[in-house]
């Protein structure tokens, strides 16, 4: 029983997973009349992420003891997520290359879905004052600009540290905003496993035909290298970050949000779990409040393999070599998808066509690597969200020092219940505002635990 207890959030998620895709191989397309209610669900979501970051951004940077805190974390998350993606990439470019993704396909009937007109695309210059900036500040208040919210978040934060005593309520107000967004997510939580699984029926019953359609042997090789991702070097990330006891509290805690990313397919729909499972896991409010919602825009295992994926397809396409040239090249570009241009609004568009472009084939071919971005959609965004959470502890040990993740509850709370009685006596390196905890812990108070 108190195995049922601990896990029941997990078995509830899958639960609802494994209903909705029995539900969709069994009515195939008829399936999507679920579409609404799932999506009801992602827009409760949806609505609440603007602010949630704004507020997670802003307080995390306007609490923090100073400019070396700062460097630490900006170091940090610079080297934890440039490294993870060269190990996704490297891993996608081994595994794509040993067993070619249209191996055994109709390579005709693939070809036959090229489009017949040309697509065009901005500068690049543009391209990178469309990610960091927007031209209106009503446009802050879209999901898709969240990388320049979080720009402008972090920026009121510092700015608010710097007015001394006049800022204390600029402060106040933060946090405030932090904790009431995510007593807000409380009541969205209530109707998850439903909207989960509602949602997920439509999505296999409308992906299973275009699986079969010549892109099953790379489907196939996609999910493989990602559950090898999944279990062997996220495992690698939490041992390194925490030890036994850092393995243990990642284990323990991440399959609420995989379940919730395979179901959605949305990073940005994830944060607010991820924000209490890195919390679960012995990760600081200072660094679970800046490294989440800023990796859900700019750090994307999943993405990086897929972009692999999509170059490996396309060579494979049109009869096409590798040289060590192009294979480094793939490297770069498959970062790329996974770190910058994805934060683009319709970014995935952009990546595909500088993915044509860099390597000379047809903008045609760009519905080809489209339907590639659909199929590997949920297991990608699973790698994406979870492989957040395993940066997330390795920067917490770059920061924080070893009072990392914890199964236990001596270094930090595996539990929100537990929480209240962290103080900064258990830690005493770090310092009370990073380790108070979150007001309450969504799932646990929709009946969830």
């Amino acid at each position: 029983m108190e195995i049922l207890r601990t896990y029941r959030t997990s078995l509830i998620l899958i639960g609802a997973i494994v209903i909705g895709g029995i539900i969709g191989l069994v009515f195939g397309p008829a399936a999507a009349v679920l579409q609404p209610i799932g999506q009801l669900f992602l827009n409760c979501l949806f609505m609440i992420i603007t602010p949630l970051v704004f507020f997670c951004i802003a307080a995390s940077v306007a609490n923090m003891s100073g400019m070396k805190r700062l460097s630490n974390i900006v170091v940090g998350v610079i080297a934890v997520f440039v490294a993870t993606s060269v190990v996704a990439g490297v891993i996608g470019i081994i595994g794509f290359l040993a067993v070619p993704p249209l191996q055994g396909a109709d390579v005709e009937a693939v070809k036959g879905l090229m489009g017949g007109d040309e697509v065009t695309q901005g500068s690049v210059g543009s391209q990178i004052v469309g990610t960091f900036t927007v031209s209106d500040f009503k446009d802050l208040l879209s999901k898709q600009f969240m990388l320049p919210l979080i720009i402008f978040a972090g920026f009121l934060g510092f700015v608010a540290t710097r007015m001394g005593e006049k800022g204390a309520s600029v402060i106040n107000f933060f946090n405030t905003g932090r904790d009431l967004m995510l007593k807000t997510i409380t009541y969205i939580m209530y109707i998850a496993p439903f909207g989960i699984g509602c949602y997920f029926a439509a999505t296999v019953g409308e992906l299973g035909p275009q699986i079969l359609q010549g892109y099953g042997t790379g489907f196939v090789l996609y999910t493989v290298i990602g559950l090898v991702y999944f279990f062997g070097i996220q495992t690698v990330y939490a041992l390194v970050a925490g030890g036994t006891s850092g393995l243990a509290a990642f284990w323990k805690n991440i399959i609420p949000p995989a379940a919730m990313s395979l179901s959605t397919c949305s990073s940005a729909a994830c944060i607010p779990i991820n924000l209490e499972t890195t919390r679960r896991m012995g990760v600081s409010k200072f660094v679970s409040d800046t490294v989440i919602p800023l990796g859900a825009n700019i750090h994307k295992d999943g993405s990086v393999i897929g972009g692999v994926f999509k170059i490996a397809f396309i060579f494979a396409l049109f009869g096409r070599e590798f040289t060590p040239g192009t294979i480094l090249a793939m490297l770069g570009v498959a970062m790329l998808v996974g770190t910058t241009m994805v934060a683009i609004p319709t970014g995935g568009m952009v990546v595909e066509l500088i993915i044509l472009n860099i390597f000379g084939f047809p903008a045609q071919a760009l519905p080809i690597l489209a339907v590639i971005s659909t199929i590997i959609d949920p297991m990608a965004t699973m790698l994406n969200v979870t492989g957040n959470c395993a940066s997330a502890m390795l920067i917490n040990r770059f920061v924080e020092g070893k009072k990392g993740a914890s199964s236990d509850g001596t270094d930090a709370p595996p539990d929100a219940a537990d929480a209240t009685s962290v103080t900064a006596d258990a830690t005493p390196d770090a310092e009370p505002s990073d380790w108070e905890p979150y007001p309450e812990s969504p799932t646990e108070s929709a009946g969830i635990k």
